[in-house]
């Protein structure tokens, strides 16, 4: 057990009745309550975790926000948010412990820069004074487009799974200009979700992961994407497709690959995590 270790990208998935999902949704998970994240964690020999809102659920937060409850001090959120939502309803989100704003372009299928540079100029002067951060699940491209943005904001960026990486030479231009980012502290790159990946050889994610721990191990951080979500094919959006099956087995030995020492595993799984999210 890693008392104070930290799975950084979770989901929790609510009875149906009770958490209704958004009518244009691209798939339908299952149940995949707080108990069995906790199972999850147990499994793991982890103790907290960050719950991501999940796209199925759109800008209704409250099973996030019930989840966050539920789990008493040992979980953060990271929220969806429509950009009116008031700065009195911003503290109360964070005293519920949500840390930060979800912008999910990669799961609807929106490659466009003008909307990520349009959503990052409305939320970061906003998330400073919180202490809050912008997550972003796009490709890289798309994110890079933004680096201008990103080099002058006042609030961290995380930026989801590998920031969708896909240079295990980390010599193209695309990967100097994000390595240059995480050089200078302005992102975080979570270690995650190695099924997600454009790079899908082992080998290359874990060259990957030690060229961004001998650049910046403060801003990494690691994530198991449980529940692993996924679309089957031939399932409609409304219809339950089953979750990846991936063992806890397999995510302790992409860990240990990742993070080969003591010290990145103090550093990744419980100091970043700690700092960004406020434990």
């Amino acid at each position: 057990m890693l008392t104070g270790g930290c799975d950084t990208h979770v989901h929790v998935i609510g009875e149906a009745k009770a958490y209704p999902m958004v009518a244009d949704r691209h798939y339908t998970p299952g149940l995949a309550d707080v108990a069995d994240l906790q199972a999850h964690l147990k499994r793991l020999g982890l103790t907290r975790a960050v719950i991501i809102q999940p796209s199925v659920y759109g800008t209704d937060n409250q099973c996030l926000l019930d989840a966050l409850s539920a789990m008493v001090g040992h979980a953060r959120g990271v929220a969806v948010l429509d950009a009116p939502t008031s700065t009195t309803a911003l503290q109360a989100l964070d005293a519920q412990g949500v840390r930060g704003i979800r912008l999910n372009l990669e799961s609807a299928g929106e490659h466009n820069s003008a909307k990520l540079q349009a959503a990052l100029q409305t939320w970061a002067p906003r998330l400073a004074d919180l202490g809050w951060h912008l997550q972003i699940y796009a490709p890289l491209t798309v994110t890079l487009s933004c680096t201008p943005l990103i080099a002058r904001f006042p609030v961290p960026v995380v930026l989801d799974h590998f920031a969708l990486w896909n240079d295990a030479s980390c010599t193209s231009p695309e990967s100097k200009c994000l390595l240059d980012l995480l050089a200078r502290g302005k992102i975080y790159i979570k270690l995650s979700a190695s099924y997600r990946s454009p790079m899908k050889d082992a080998q290359a994610l874990h060259a990957v992961s030690q060229r961004l721990l001998a650049t910046r191990p403060d801003r990494l951080l690691w994530a198991s994407d449980w529940p692993h979500t996924n679309r089957e094919p031939g399932r409609s959006p409304h219809e339950v497709s089953c979750y990846r099956d991936i063992k806890a087995e397999s995510l302790q030995h992409e860990l240990w690959q990742w993070l080969p020492t003591p010290e990145a595993r103090q550093q990744v799984l419980i100091d970043n995590p700690n700092q960004l999210y406020r434990f």
